[in-house]
């Protein structure tokens, strides 16, 4: 049964609002996958604030074309789906990366890393890095580290002062 007009363009609308609300996509070859394995993914890609679809080449071409991706069009060659991320990029990208690990059959492609076309070692690399909240954790404790070392060196020089204000005191008191 072809497919109408109306629904080519439904279905482009819906990809370029995807698109647009995801900070992570990753293009992945499904191949192999059954229904269940397929499921299993989704299943952990909502959790994880994101959704997998399965997309028409063509569709998803002109949608790249569109939003000046065209770096992307070299991705879309065979069965394409798009995982896409709309929370914690790294997040989205671990559950694929530990799914295509657990699913041989799951290829990842490449991906779209905040509106820039990257390829699939950078998506990978991103699967590596820790979640955001413990990122943001590290950072806090790098800046933190050397204030404590700060407080930690001015409280010194002033217990310094004081012990020589009161040697003073002393001697002073002694001499009286």
């Amino acid at each position: 049964m072809p497919v109408t007009r109306q629904a080519k363009e439904a279905a482009a609308a819906e990809l370029h609002d995807k698109l647009g609300r995801a900070r992570v996509v990753i293009l992945s070859d499904y191949r192999g996958l059954n229904v269940a394995a397929i499921t299993v993914l989704r299943r952990r890609l909502r959790e994880a604030e994101g959704e997998f679809k399965v997309v028409k080449n063509t569709v998803a071409r002109r949608v790249a074309t569109a939003l000046g991706l065209q770096d992307l069009l070299g991705y879309l060659e065979g069965p394409t789906a798009m995982a896409f991320g709309y929370g914690d990029p790294a997040l989205s990208a671990k559950v694929v990366a530990d799914f295509a690990r657990e699913f041989k059959q799951l290829e990842v492609k490449g991906g779209i890393l905040e509106g820039r076309v990257v390829p699939p070692e950078q998506v990978k690399a991103l699967a590596s890095l820790p979640p955001r909240a413990v990122l943001l954790a590290q950072v806090v404790g790098g800046v933190q580290a050397p204030l404590y070392g700060l407080v930690g060196a001015l409280s010194g020089i002033l217990r310094g002062l004081v012990y020589a204000l009161e040697g003073i005191r002393k001697l002073r008191a002694g001499e009286a």
